[in-house]
Protein backbone atom coordinates (compact mmCIF):
# COMPACT_ATOMS: atom_id res chain seq x y z
CA UNK A 1 0.00 0.00 0.00
CA UNK A 2 1.09 3.17 -1.09
CA UNK A 3 2.33 5.47 1.71
CA UNK A 4 2.66 9.40 1.45
CA UNK A 5 3.78 12.39 3.92
CA UNK A 6 1.29 13.45 6.03
CA UNK A 7 0.39 17.70 6.04
CA UNK A 8 -1.72 19.42 8.47
CA UNK A 9 -2.82 23.00 7.47
CA UNK A 10 -3.69 23.77 11.20
CA UNK A 11 -0.75 24.97 11.88
CA UNK A 12 1.80 27.98 12.31
CA UNK A 13 4.90 28.81 10.65
CA UNK A 14 7.51 31.06 10.95
CA UNK A 15 9.69 32.44 7.68
CA UNK A 16 12.30 34.27 8.94
CA UNK A 17 13.04 37.21 5.61
CA UNK A 18 15.69 40.12 5.69
CA UNK A 19 14.12 42.58 3.34
CA UNK A 20 17.30 43.56 2.14
CA UNK A 21 18.40 40.04 0.90
CA UNK A 22 15.42 40.94 -1.61
CA UNK A 23 16.45 43.53 -3.35
CA UNK A 24 19.61 42.15 -4.88
CA UNK A 25 21.82 44.27 -7.08
CA UNK A 26 21.27 43.52 -11.09
CA UNK A 27 17.40 43.26 -11.01
CA UNK A 28 15.25 46.26 -11.40
CA UNK A 29 13.83 46.25 -7.75
CA UNK A 30 16.96 47.39 -6.62
CA UNK A 31 18.08 50.11 -9.06
CA UNK A 32 13.81 51.15 -7.97
CA UNK A 33 15.07 50.74 -4.34
CA UNK A 34 18.38 52.98 -4.81
CA UNK A 35 17.12 55.42 -7.12
CA UNK A 36 14.16 56.44 -5.18
CA UNK A 37 16.11 56.27 -1.73
CA UNK A 38 19.46 58.12 -3.26
CA UNK A 39 18.81 60.05 -6.65
CA UNK A 40 15.43 60.96 -6.35
CA UNK A 41 14.03 64.02 -4.66
CA UNK A 42 10.94 63.01 -2.88
CA UNK A 43 10.97 66.37 -0.63
CA UNK A 44 8.72 67.70 -3.36
CA UNK A 45 5.59 65.64 -1.73
CA UNK A 46 6.27 67.05 2.16
CA UNK A 47 4.02 69.95 0.91
CA UNK A 48 1.16 68.18 0.52
CA UNK A 49 0.45 67.67 3.96
CA UNK A 50 -0.47 69.10 7.01
CA UNK A 51 -0.14 66.16 9.79
CA UNK A 52 3.00 67.38 11.59
CA UNK A 53 1.30 68.61 14.94
CA UNK A 54 -2.18 66.11 14.29
CA UNK A 55 -4.15 63.45 12.08
CA UNK A 56 -2.73 60.17 11.40
CA UNK A 57 0.34 59.51 9.70
CA UNK A 58 0.75 59.14 6.24
CA UNK A 59 2.48 56.36 3.72
CA UNK A 60 5.81 57.71 3.11
CA UNK A 61 5.70 58.67 -0.86
CA UNK A 62 8.96 57.05 -1.35
CA UNK A 63 6.59 53.55 -0.71
CA UNK A 64 4.54 54.46 -2.33
CA UNK A 65 6.60 55.33 -5.78
CA UNK A 66 8.96 52.29 -5.02
CA UNK A 67 6.20 50.12 -5.38
CA UNK A 68 4.12 51.84 -8.51
CA UNK A 69 7.13 51.81 -10.19
CA UNK A 70 8.14 48.08 -9.71
CA UNK A 71 4.64 46.81 -10.67
CA UNK A 72 4.70 49.02 -14.16
CA UNK A 73 7.72 46.98 -14.53
CA UNK A 74 5.60 43.89 -13.84
CA UNK A 75 2.82 44.85 -15.78
CA UNK A 76 0.56 45.12 -13.07
CA UNK A 77 -1.07 49.00 -13.59
CA UNK A 78 -4.36 48.79 -11.83
CA UNK A 79 -4.70 49.94 -7.99
CA UNK A 80 -6.32 46.51 -6.75
CA UNK A 81 -3.77 44.59 -8.58
CA UNK A 82 -0.92 46.40 -6.74
CA UNK A 83 -2.69 46.53 -2.89
CA UNK A 84 -2.86 42.40 -3.25
CA UNK A 85 0.50 41.99 -4.79
CA UNK A 86 1.93 44.05 -1.77
CA UNK A 87 -0.09 41.82 0.50
CA UNK A 88 1.18 37.94 -1.99
CA UNK A 89 4.61 39.28 -3.25
CA UNK A 90 8.23 38.64 -0.87
CA UNK A 91 9.65 40.70 -3.36
CA UNK A 92 6.75 44.00 -3.07
CA UNK A 93 7.08 43.48 0.76
CA UNK A 94 10.33 43.87 1.18
CA UNK A 95 10.29 47.08 -1.36
CA UNK A 96 7.21 48.31 0.74
CA UNK A 97 8.77 47.17 4.10
CA UNK A 98 6.05 45.33 5.06
CA UNK A 99 3.63 47.92 4.70
CA UNK A 100 0.66 47.26 2.94
CA UNK A 101 -1.11 50.14 1.04
CA UNK A 102 -4.57 50.15 -0.43
CA UNK A 103 -5.56 51.05 -3.61
CA UNK A 104 -7.74 53.77 -1.82
CA UNK A 105 -4.17 55.44 -1.16
CA UNK A 106 -2.68 53.96 -4.51
CA UNK A 107 -4.69 55.45 -7.24
CA UNK A 108 -4.89 59.17 -5.52
CA UNK A 109 -1.35 59.20 -5.00
CA UNK A 110 -0.86 58.32 -8.88
CA UNK A 111 -3.54 60.58 -10.41
CA UNK A 112 -2.24 63.38 -7.88
CA UNK A 113 1.24 63.60 -9.23
CA UNK A 114 1.33 66.51 -11.91
CA UNK A 115 3.50 68.70 -10.64
CA UNK A 116 6.04 65.89 -8.93
CA UNK A 117 5.92 63.39 -12.41
CA UNK A 118 8.33 65.86 -14.58
CA UNK A 119 11.36 66.70 -12.19
CA UNK A 120 11.10 63.04 -11.26
CA UNK A 121 11.74 61.59 -14.74
CA UNK A 122 14.64 64.60 -15.20
CA UNK A 123 15.96 62.91 -11.79
CA UNK A 124 16.05 59.48 -13.48
CA UNK A 125 17.14 60.82 -16.93
CA UNK A 126 19.95 62.91 -15.04
CA UNK A 127 21.67 59.45 -13.37
CA UNK A 128 21.39 57.90 -17.07
CA UNK A 129 23.24 61.13 -17.98
CA UNK A 130 26.03 60.59 -15.61
CA UNK A 131 26.75 56.87 -16.09
CA UNK A 132 27.14 57.77 -20.27
CA UNK A 133 24.00 56.39 -21.44
CA UNK A 134 22.75 59.09 -23.41
CA UNK A 135 24.97 59.36 -26.47
CA UNK A 136 23.59 62.81 -27.76
CA UNK A 137 23.97 62.40 -31.66
CA UNK A 138 20.84 60.48 -33.33
CA UNK A 139 17.26 60.80 -32.03
CA UNK A 140 14.33 59.18 -33.20
CA UNK A 141 10.75 59.95 -32.38
CA UNK A 142 7.15 58.10 -32.63
CA UNK A 143 4.13 57.46 -31.09
CA UNK A 144 2.25 54.35 -29.39
CA UNK A 145 -1.38 54.57 -30.12
CA UNK A 146 -3.06 53.18 -26.97
CA UNK A 147 -6.70 52.61 -26.14
CA UNK A 148 -7.99 54.48 -22.94
CA UNK A 149 -10.30 54.09 -20.23
CA UNK A 150 -13.36 55.56 -22.45
CA UNK A 151 -16.03 54.25 -25.05
CA UNK A 152 -16.11 54.64 -28.86
CA UNK A 153 -20.10 55.08 -28.08
CA UNK A 154 -20.13 57.87 -26.06
CA UNK A 155 -18.37 59.71 -29.17
CA UNK A 156 -19.80 62.05 -31.15
CA UNK A 157 -20.09 66.21 -32.42
CA UNK A 158 -21.97 68.27 -30.62
CA UNK A 159 -24.99 67.82 -33.18
CA UNK A 160 -24.53 63.89 -33.08
CA UNK A 161 -24.55 63.98 -29.00
CA UNK A 162 -28.20 66.18 -29.35
CA UNK A 163 -29.72 63.93 -31.62
CA UNK A 164 -28.67 60.68 -29.51
CA UNK A 165 -29.71 62.13 -26.44
CA UNK A 166 -33.15 62.49 -28.46
CA UNK A 167 -33.76 59.47 -29.36
CA UNK A 168 -32.83 57.99 -25.96
CA UNK A 169 -35.25 60.34 -24.78
CA UNK A 170 -37.85 59.07 -27.28
CA UNK A 171 -37.65 55.23 -26.76
CA UNK A 172 -38.43 56.22 -22.92
CA UNK A 173 -41.07 57.75 -23.71
CA UNK A 174 -41.98 54.69 -25.97
CA UNK A 175 -41.48 52.34 -23.09
CA UNK A 176 -43.57 54.35 -20.51
CA UNK A 177 -46.44 54.26 -23.09
CA UNK A 178 -46.30 50.06 -23.67
CA UNK A 179 -46.07 49.75 -20.09
CA UNK A 180 -49.03 52.12 -19.33
CA UNK A 181 -50.81 49.99 -22.29
CA UNK A 182 -49.57 46.58 -20.74
CA UNK A 183 -51.09 47.51 -17.61
CA UNK A 184 -54.51 48.83 -19.22
CA UNK A 185 -54.81 45.58 -21.06
CA UNK A 186 -53.10 43.08 -18.20
CA UNK A 187 -51.23 41.49 -20.43
CA UNK A 188 -47.39 41.97 -19.72
CA UNK A 189 -46.32 39.74 -16.69
CA UNK A 190 -44.61 40.91 -13.50
CA UNK A 191 -41.21 39.76 -15.15
CA UNK A 192 -41.74 41.54 -18.21
CA UNK A 193 -42.54 45.00 -16.17
CA UNK A 194 -39.32 44.70 -14.28
CA UNK A 195 -37.21 44.18 -17.29
CA UNK A 196 -38.86 47.36 -19.15
CA UNK A 197 -38.68 49.70 -16.16
CA UNK A 198 -35.02 48.68 -15.75
CA UNK A 199 -34.42 49.39 -19.52
CA UNK A 200 -36.17 53.06 -18.96
CA UNK A 201 -34.09 53.89 -16.40
CA UNK A 202 -30.85 52.65 -18.00
CA UNK A 203 -32.15 54.68 -21.10
CA UNK A 204 -32.97 57.26 -18.76
CA UNK A 205 -30.02 57.47 -17.16
CA UNK A 206 -27.96 57.64 -20.58
CA UNK A 207 -29.88 60.62 -21.75
CA UNK A 208 -29.53 62.76 -18.76
CA UNK A 209 -25.69 62.08 -18.32
CA UNK A 210 -25.47 63.21 -22.36
CA UNK A 211 -27.42 66.20 -21.40
CA UNK A 212 -25.30 67.71 -18.37
CA UNK A 213 -22.43 66.89 -21.06
CA UNK A 214 -23.71 69.15 -23.63
CA UNK A 215 -24.53 72.11 -20.72
CA UNK A 216 -20.99 72.03 -19.40
CA UNK A 217 -19.17 71.41 -22.97
CA UNK A 218 -18.77 73.79 -26.24
CA UNK A 219 -17.76 71.84 -29.65
CA UNK A 220 -14.31 70.09 -29.82
CA UNK A 221 -12.23 71.98 -32.39
CA UNK A 222 -9.48 70.51 -34.58
CA UNK A 223 -6.24 71.83 -35.88
CA UNK A 224 -7.96 72.98 -39.23
CA UNK A 225 -10.42 74.78 -37.34
CA UNK A 226 -13.44 72.60 -38.09
CA UNK A 227 -15.62 70.36 -35.63
CA UNK A 228 -14.35 67.02 -34.77
CA UNK A 229 -15.99 64.41 -32.21
CA UNK A 230 -15.76 65.12 -28.52
CA UNK A 231 -16.38 62.18 -25.89
CA UNK A 232 -18.42 61.66 -23.07
CA UNK A 233 -16.67 59.83 -20.77
CA UNK A 234 -13.30 61.57 -21.53
CA UNK A 235 -13.02 64.53 -24.17
CA UNK A 236 -9.11 64.86 -24.14
CA UNK A 237 -9.04 61.18 -25.71
CA UNK A 238 -10.02 61.07 -29.72
CA UNK A 239 -10.75 58.04 -32.05
CA UNK A 240 -7.68 56.82 -33.80
CA UNK A 241 -6.89 54.39 -36.33
CA UNK A 242 -4.24 51.92 -35.25
CA UNK A 243 -3.07 48.48 -36.85
CA UNK A 244 -5.66 46.78 -34.28
CA UNK A 245 -8.65 48.78 -35.76
CA UNK A 246 -9.76 52.26 -34.45
CA UNK A 247 -9.75 52.82 -30.67
CA UNK A 248 -10.62 55.44 -28.68
CA UNK A 249 -7.28 56.97 -27.02
CA UNK A 250 -4.19 58.77 -26.58
CA UNK A 251 -1.20 58.81 -28.86
CA UNK A 252 1.89 58.39 -26.82
CA UNK A 253 4.93 60.28 -27.85
CA UNK A 254 8.45 59.08 -27.00
CA UNK A 255 11.54 60.77 -28.17
CA UNK A 256 14.39 58.15 -27.59
CA UNK A 257 18.55 58.59 -28.16
CA UNK A 258 19.90 56.15 -30.06
CA UNK A 259 22.96 55.09 -28.12
CA UNK A 260 21.06 52.74 -24.98
CA UNK A 261 17.51 53.72 -26.17
CA UNK A 262 16.84 55.59 -23.62
CA UNK A 263 13.37 57.86 -23.92
CA UNK A 264 14.72 61.62 -23.14
CA UNK A 265 10.78 62.76 -23.56
CA UNK A 266 7.54 61.35 -23.60
CA UNK A 267 4.53 63.13 -23.91
CA UNK A 268 0.55 61.47 -24.51
CA UNK A 269 -1.34 63.28 -26.85
CA UNK A 270 -5.43 63.35 -27.85
CA UNK A 271 -4.47 63.80 -31.75
CA UNK A 272 -4.02 60.26 -33.84
CA UNK A 273 -2.11 63.04 -36.63
CA UNK A 274 1.34 63.26 -35.74
CA UNK A 275 1.50 66.21 -38.34
CA UNK A 276 1.81 69.04 -35.09
CA UNK A 277 3.82 66.81 -32.50
CA UNK A 278 7.62 67.48 -33.21
CA UNK A 279 7.63 71.48 -32.04
CA UNK A 280 6.23 70.58 -28.10
CA UNK A 281 7.92 67.13 -27.81
CA UNK A 282 11.28 69.07 -28.69
CA UNK A 283 10.79 71.75 -26.80
CA UNK A 284 10.01 69.78 -23.48
CA UNK A 285 13.07 67.80 -24.34
CA UNK A 286 15.12 71.04 -24.56
CA UNK A 287 13.95 71.65 -20.82
CA UNK A 288 15.19 68.62 -19.50
CA UNK A 289 18.33 68.68 -20.78
CA UNK A 290 18.87 72.28 -19.50
CA UNK A 291 17.84 70.82 -15.75
CA UNK A 292 20.55 68.07 -16.39
CA UNK A 293 23.31 71.35 -16.87
CA UNK A 294 22.87 71.52 -21.16
CA UNK A 295 23.10 74.56 -23.14
CA UNK A 296 19.72 75.42 -25.22
CA UNK A 297 21.55 74.35 -28.58
CA UNK A 298 21.83 70.42 -27.02
CA UNK A 299 20.05 69.17 -30.04
CA UNK A 300 22.00 71.18 -32.84
CA UNK A 301 23.83 69.10 -34.74
CA UNK A 302 22.01 65.58 -34.09
CA UNK A 303 20.42 63.38 -36.64
CA UNK A 304 16.75 63.07 -36.01
CA UNK A 305 14.24 60.81 -37.50
CA UNK A 306 10.79 59.86 -37.80
CA UNK A 307 8.05 58.35 -40.00
CA UNK A 308 6.11 59.52 -42.45
CA UNK A 309 3.43 60.80 -40.26
CA UNK A 310 4.87 63.50 -39.46
CA UNK A 311 5.94 64.66 -42.46
CA UNK A 312 4.27 68.07 -42.14
CA UNK A 313 6.06 71.98 -43.33
CA UNK A 314 5.41 72.38 -38.98
CA UNK A 315 7.52 69.71 -37.85
CA UNK A 316 10.18 70.04 -40.69
CA UNK A 317 10.61 73.56 -39.88
CA UNK A 318 10.92 73.14 -36.45
CA UNK A 319 14.07 70.59 -37.11
CA UNK A 320 15.27 73.10 -39.01
CA UNK A 321 15.06 76.14 -36.56
CA UNK A 322 16.67 73.37 -33.73
CA UNK A 323 19.72 73.05 -36.16
CA UNK A 324 18.93 69.16 -36.37
CA UNK A 325 19.43 66.72 -39.84
CA UNK A 326 16.72 65.57 -39.52
CA UNK A 327 14.81 62.36 -42.08
CA UNK A 328 11.26 62.54 -42.07
CA UNK A 329 9.90 60.67 -45.52
CA UNK A 330 6.64 61.54 -46.95
CA UNK A 331 4.23 58.78 -48.11
CA UNK A 332 5.26 58.09 -51.53
CA UNK A 333 8.88 57.81 -50.47
CA UNK A 334 9.33 54.21 -51.35
CA UNK A 335 7.35 54.86 -54.86
CA UNK A 336 10.58 56.20 -55.61
CA UNK A 337 13.40 54.25 -54.09
CA UNK A 338 15.19 52.39 -57.00
CA UNK A 339 15.46 49.50 -54.33
CA UNK A 340 11.95 49.02 -54.58
CA UNK A 341 11.56 49.49 -58.17
CA UNK A 342 10.72 45.92 -58.79
CA UNK A 343 8.29 45.83 -55.84
CA UNK A 344 6.58 48.89 -57.01
CA UNK A 345 6.14 47.86 -60.39
CA UNK A 346 4.67 44.50 -59.37
CA UNK A 347 1.50 46.38 -57.64
CA UNK A 348 1.30 49.39 -60.24
CA UNK A 349 -0.38 47.47 -62.46
CA UNK A 350 -2.89 46.30 -60.03
CA UNK A 351 -3.97 49.96 -60.02
CA UNK A 352 -6.00 51.98 -62.44
CA UNK A 353 -4.26 55.02 -62.87
CA UNK A 354 -5.53 58.49 -62.24
CA UNK A 355 -5.37 61.53 -64.66
CA UNK A 356 -2.88 64.17 -63.44
CA UNK A 357 -1.98 67.50 -64.37
CA UNK A 358 0.17 66.65 -67.20
CA UNK A 359 -2.92 64.54 -69.12
CA UNK A 360 -4.08 67.86 -69.47
CA UNK A 361 -3.53 70.08 -72.23
CA UNK A 362 -3.19 74.05 -71.98
CA UNK A 363 -4.25 77.13 -74.10
CA UNK A 364 -2.65 80.17 -73.34
CA UNK A 365 -5.16 82.42 -75.78
CA UNK A 366 -7.98 81.76 -74.32
CA UNK A 367 -6.51 80.77 -70.58
CA UNK A 368 -8.23 77.31 -70.96
CA UNK A 369 -7.52 73.80 -70.16
CA UNK A 370 -8.72 71.04 -71.97
CA UNK A 371 -9.59 67.17 -70.60
CA UNK A 372 -9.01 63.95 -71.98
CA UNK A 373 -12.12 64.03 -73.16
CA UNK A 374 -11.94 67.19 -75.22
CA UNK A 375 -13.97 69.41 -72.09
CA UNK A 376 -12.89 73.14 -71.45
CA UNK A 377 -11.98 73.99 -67.86
CA UNK A 378 -12.12 77.38 -67.32
CA UNK A 379 -10.35 79.49 -64.71
CA UNK A 380 -12.41 79.91 -61.42
CA UNK A 381 -9.97 81.24 -58.67
CA UNK A 382 -6.57 83.30 -59.38
CA UNK A 383 -5.17 82.36 -56.05
CA UNK A 384 -5.62 79.36 -53.77
CA UNK A 385 -3.11 79.46 -50.85
CA UNK A 386 -2.09 75.86 -49.09
CA UNK A 387 0.41 74.87 -47.02
CA UNK A 388 3.80 76.09 -47.61
CA UNK A 389 2.91 79.15 -49.15
CA UNK A 390 1.85 77.76 -52.46
CA UNK A 391 0.18 79.67 -55.15
CA UNK A 392 -2.64 78.44 -57.56
CA UNK A 393 -4.58 78.95 -59.98
CA UNK A 394 -7.88 76.36 -59.91
CA UNK A 395 -9.56 75.63 -63.11
CA UNK A 396 -12.95 73.83 -63.33
CA UNK A 397 -15.16 72.31 -65.50
CA UNK A 398 -18.86 71.94 -66.45
CA UNK A 399 -20.76 69.84 -63.69
CA UNK A 400 -23.72 69.11 -66.58
CA UNK A 401 -20.51 67.38 -68.28
CA UNK A 402 -18.30 65.72 -66.02
CA UNK A 403 -21.32 64.39 -64.24
CA UNK A 404 -22.02 61.76 -66.94
CA UNK A 405 -18.05 61.69 -68.52
CA UNK A 406 -17.30 58.31 -69.41
CA UNK A 407 -13.70 58.60 -67.42
CA UNK A 408 -15.44 60.46 -64.14
CA UNK A 409 -13.66 57.84 -62.26
CA UNK A 410 -10.63 58.29 -63.40
CA UNK A 411 -10.37 62.49 -62.97
CA UNK A 412 -12.52 62.82 -60.34
CA UNK A 413 -10.75 62.04 -56.70
CA UNK A 414 -13.35 63.42 -54.52
CA UNK A 415 -16.31 60.62 -53.31
CA UNK A 416 -19.50 62.22 -54.77
CA UNK A 417 -17.89 65.03 -57.09
CA UNK A 418 -19.87 66.79 -59.93
CA UNK A 419 -16.59 68.14 -61.71
CA UNK A 420 -13.07 68.31 -61.86
CA UNK A 421 -11.07 71.00 -59.83
CA UNK A 422 -7.57 71.57 -61.34
CA UNK A 423 -4.56 73.29 -59.75
CA UNK A 424 -1.78 74.42 -61.05
CA UNK A 425 1.01 75.76 -59.04
CA UNK A 426 2.02 79.64 -60.31
CA UNK A 427 4.99 80.23 -57.77
CA UNK A 428 5.95 79.13 -54.06
CA UNK A 429 6.27 82.71 -51.90
CA UNK A 430 7.58 80.53 -48.84
CA UNK A 431 10.15 78.53 -48.46
CA UNK A 432 8.94 74.58 -49.05
CA UNK A 433 10.55 72.89 -46.12
CA UNK A 434 8.22 69.76 -47.47
CA UNK A 435 9.95 69.48 -50.79
CA UNK A 436 13.14 70.35 -49.79
CA UNK A 437 12.81 67.68 -47.35
CA UNK A 438 11.41 65.12 -50.07
CA UNK A 439 14.93 66.14 -51.66
CA UNK A 440 17.01 65.17 -48.92
CA UNK A 441 15.24 61.55 -48.45
CA UNK A 442 15.74 60.62 -51.92
CA UNK A 443 19.43 61.32 -51.71
CA UNK A 444 21.76 58.31 -50.56
CA UNK A 445 22.20 59.60 -47.09
CA UNK A 446 18.90 59.90 -46.60
CA UNK A 447 17.99 56.22 -47.59
CA UNK A 448 21.30 54.89 -45.42
CA UNK A 449 20.24 56.75 -42.47
CA UNK A 450 16.24 56.54 -42.52
CA UNK A 451 16.20 52.91 -41.51
CA UNK A 452 18.14 53.62 -38.61
CA UNK A 453 14.91 54.72 -36.69
CA UNK A 454 13.56 51.45 -36.35
CA UNK A 455 16.45 50.28 -34.58
CA UNK A 456 16.26 52.97 -32.14
CA UNK A 457 12.94 53.69 -31.05
CA UNK A 458 10.58 50.63 -32.18
CA UNK A 459 12.53 48.41 -29.06
CA UNK A 460 11.15 50.61 -26.88
CA UNK A 461 7.58 50.33 -27.53
CA UNK A 462 8.30 47.34 -28.06
CA UNK A 463 9.40 46.89 -24.32
CA UNK A 464 6.95 48.60 -22.89
CA UNK A 465 3.83 47.32 -24.35
CA UNK A 466 4.68 43.43 -24.84
CA UNK A 467 7.13 42.57 -21.60
CA UNK A 468 5.21 45.64 -19.67
CA UNK A 469 2.37 45.04 -20.92
CA UNK A 470 1.01 48.32 -21.39
CA UNK A 471 -2.01 47.81 -23.47
CA UNK A 472 -4.20 50.63 -22.29
CA UNK A 473 -4.62 53.58 -20.17
CA UNK A 474 -6.57 52.79 -17.20
CA UNK A 475 -6.87 56.91 -16.15
CA UNK A 476 -9.32 59.62 -17.33
CA UNK A 477 -8.23 62.84 -19.05
CA UNK A 478 -4.69 64.14 -20.56
CA UNK A 479 -3.10 64.91 -17.20
CA UNK A 480 -3.39 61.96 -15.96
CA UNK A 481 -2.70 59.98 -18.62
CA UNK A 482 0.44 61.95 -19.17
CA UNK A 483 1.47 61.03 -16.01
CA UNK A 484 1.17 57.09 -16.59
CA UNK A 485 2.96 57.46 -19.75
CA UNK A 486 5.65 58.68 -18.19
CA UNK A 487 5.54 56.46 -15.22
CA UNK A 488 6.32 54.10 -17.80
CA UNK A 489 9.05 55.73 -19.58
CA UNK A 490 10.89 55.77 -16.29
CA UNK A 491 10.34 52.67 -15.73
CA UNK A 492 12.45 51.95 -19.35
CA UNK A 493 14.74 54.00 -18.36
CA UNK A 494 15.32 53.04 -14.76
CA UNK A 495 15.72 49.14 -16.17
CA UNK A 496 18.63 50.69 -18.84
CA UNK A 497 20.05 51.93 -15.59
CA UNK A 498 19.85 48.78 -13.57
CA UNK A 499 20.84 46.42 -17.13
CA UNK A 500 24.26 48.75 -18.07
CA UNK A 501 25.28 50.51 -14.91
CA UNK A 502 28.15 48.99 -13.29
CA UNK A 503 26.78 50.52 -9.79
CA UNK A 504 23.77 48.63 -9.78
CA UNK A 505 25.13 45.34 -11.65
CA UNK A 506 25.62 42.04 -9.67
CA UNK A 507 28.91 41.75 -7.32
Amino acid sequence: MARYKSYNYSQTVMLPVSLEDQLMPGTIEFAIHTLVEERMDVSRFDERYRNDETGCKAYNPKVLLKVVLLAYSRGIFTSRKIERTCKENVVFMALACGQEPDHSTIAPFVSSLQEEIVPLFRDVLLVCDEMNLLGGTEFALDGLKLPSNASKKWSGTIGNLKRRQEKLEEKVRQLLTAQIEADRKEEASQAEDEKRKRQAERLQKEAERIAKWLAEHEAKMGKQGREIQSNVTDNDSAKMVTSHGTIQGYNAQALVDEKHQVIMQGEASGSGQDHHHIPPVIDEAKENMKALGYDEDYFEGGTFTADSNYHSEENIKKCVEEGLDAYIPDKDFRSRDPRYEDLNERYKGKKERKYSAEDFTYDEERDRYLCPQGEELRCKAQKIRRPGGKLYRQYTGDPGYCGGCIAKRLCIRRKGGDRKHLLILVREEERNYSKEMIAKIDTERGRKLYPHRMAIVEPVFANIRTNKRLDRFTLRGKIKVNIQWLLYCMVHNIEKIANFSPEFAVV
